[in-house]
């Protein structure tokens, strides 16, 4: 499975971005999705995962509140809605996919990643 991520940038803090992951050639619906991000220095950790079975969600502690991740009603997209975003929010963020994962935890063995976006909040 190939993702194709779009959405990255260079943001004030407080701002607002919208991170999209979809698959070439493929719906996402029998997949689990995962964002990820890594900092500069920092090992990878993970943001907020969508289960493939009832869209239930996961959320780092560091992002409730002000991330939200969803699919559109196609089922060939995956969002990550990125609100009041702060300078320690800066990374490269990537999605995932695995179509075996149950639940809405993340898990950092996905099978598919995409190959990431660069995300800076700055003034």
């Amino acid at each position: 499975l190939q993702l194709v991520q779009s959405g990255g940038g260079l943001v004030q803090p407080g701002g607002s971005l919208r991170l999209s992951c979809s698959a070439s050639g493929s719906t996402l619906d029998r997949y689990h999705i995962g964002w990820f991000r890594q900092a500069p220095g920092k090992e990878r950790e993970d943001v907020s995962c969508i289960s493939k079975s009832d869209d239930s969600t996961y959320y780092a502690d560091s992002v409730k509140g002000r991330f939200t991740i969803s699919r559109d009603n196609a089922k060939t997209t995956v969002y990550l809605q990125m609100n009041n975003l702060k300078p320690e929010d800066t990374a490269v963020y990537f999605c995932a996919a695995d179509p075996w994962v149950v639940g809405p935890t993340c898990y950092f063995g996905m099978e598919s990643w995409g190959s990431g976006v660069l995300v800076t909040v700055s003034s």
